[in-house]
């Protein structure tokens, strides 16, 4: 059985000195290679529909296309700024109750300037991590269309690999003609797509990618969705946000089928890669290199970060996807229930009941009138 210490390099999940112990990206790079150990797989077993949920998947994803340079208002004026604003008043946050919730932290002798700017970098950041998530899950799918040996999967990954490519450019486009600018890939994040990718098992890249990168971040484009008061970003939110609900059901489908094969050594072997990068996403969360770029102590910031209760809140809702899915898999309780019981750990298990992605997928779709628009753009 693999220790804390040696799945993630430190046996305390909330030990801060070892979390920025790994130095963040400086962004002067602008290509970043990989080793990737997989093979690609032929099949010459064709049947179209072998696996009907897939096909269904996939047939709907034929149906559910959509361009992000006509299908999105770029017209819409964004004041980055006024934006703070409006995200501060949508959460009803005060000058009075953010004193009480700064006081005897590194920000309690900070002004409404400096509490604007963290905001503006605190988007720039967030929506810079989504652009970097989506080119990993372009660089996933497409290993996975070389990887996995069902035709069915196959020809949904084609579809998904095209909805990637599309994220990545509106998001991109977004930070370009929106905000001011990018922040580089966020170091753990980076971590994850690097063992993601280099894992030479196709189930690896499925369960890396479609189950808990693809999760995290649909629920984070849900509670954005909700929560943003700004038009084109919300637009832009909905659309992706219909393609992620499909990608991370068919990594549920084919997972569940591929995972009654394996054996509990096989199993146990998944529960901790998905601890692993569960780890590894709610560290990128943590913003250290904001914190940086603001000139604030970061152990300190950090540290406030991680026990301020609001903020506890929002990371454990991000996790509301992965873990109704990873039970979904038999992954919760398999063997000695390993993966329950660090998901406990992590403050997160109270999810489990949720509805997995694979029987909701089809709540996040277009609708007729959204297709419509896009079909005649």
């Amino acid at each position: 059985m693999s220790t804390n210490e040696e799945l993630i390099g430190r046996a305390d999940v909330n030990d801060i000195e070892a979390i920025l112990a790994i130095a963040a990206e400086d962004g002067e790079e602008n290509v970043r290679a990989v080793k990737d150990n997989a093979d690609a797989i032929f099949t010459w077993d064709y049947e179209k529909g072998r696996r009907p949920a897939l096909n269904k998947l996939y047939e709907k994803a034929k149906h559910s296309q959509w361009n992000g340079e006509t299908d999105l208002d770029w017209s819409i004026d964004v004041d980055p700024m006024e934006m703070v604003i409006m995200q501060r008043q949508a959460f009803g946050q005060t000058e009075e109750t953010r004193k009480a919730q700064t006081a005897g932290t590194p920000f309690e002798k900070w002004s409404d300037k400096e509490f604007d700017q963290l905001g503006l970098e605190s988007n720039n950041w967030m929506l810079s991590q989504f652009m970097h998530g989506e080119q990993g899950a372009l660089i996933c799918t497409a290993k996975i269309v070389e990887t996995v040996p069902w035709i069915d999967a196959k020809y949904y990954a084609a579809t998904q690999v095209m909805d990637e490519a599309r994220h990545v450019e509106v998001f991109a486009k977004y930070l370009d003609t929106k905000l001011d600018g990018h922040y580089p890939l966020n170091v753990h994040l980076g971590l994850l797509l690097d063992d993601i990718i280099g894992d030479s098992r196709w189930d690896m890249t499925y369960l890396g990618m479609q189950i808990m990168v693809e999760g995290l971040a649909l629920a984070a484009f849900g509670l954005m969705h909700m929560t943003t008061p700004e038009p084109l970003l919300k637009q832009l939110l909905r659309y992706v946000m219909s393609d992620e609900a499909r990608h991370v059901a068919f990594g549920v489908l084919t997972l569940k089928e591929y995972y009654e094969e394996l054996t509990l050594p096989e199993i146990r072997e998944r529960q901790e890669f998905a601890f692993e990068a569960a780890v590894r996403m709610r560290d990128r969360l943590l913003q250290q290199e904001v914190m940086a770029r603001m000139g604030i102590d970061t152990k300190e910031a950090i540290k406030f970060v991680m026990e301020d209760e609001g903020r506890q809140l929002f990371q454990q809702m991000l996790f509301s996807k992965i873990v109704p899915n990873c039970k979904k898999l038999g992954l919760l309780d398999a063997g000695d229930g390993w993966l329950r019981t660090k998901f406990q750990e992590l403050g997160v298990i109270q999810f489990e009941d949720l509805t997995d992605t694979s029987d909701e997928y089809e709540a996040f779709a277009l609708g007729e009138a959204e297709l419509s628009e896009s079909a005649t753009a």
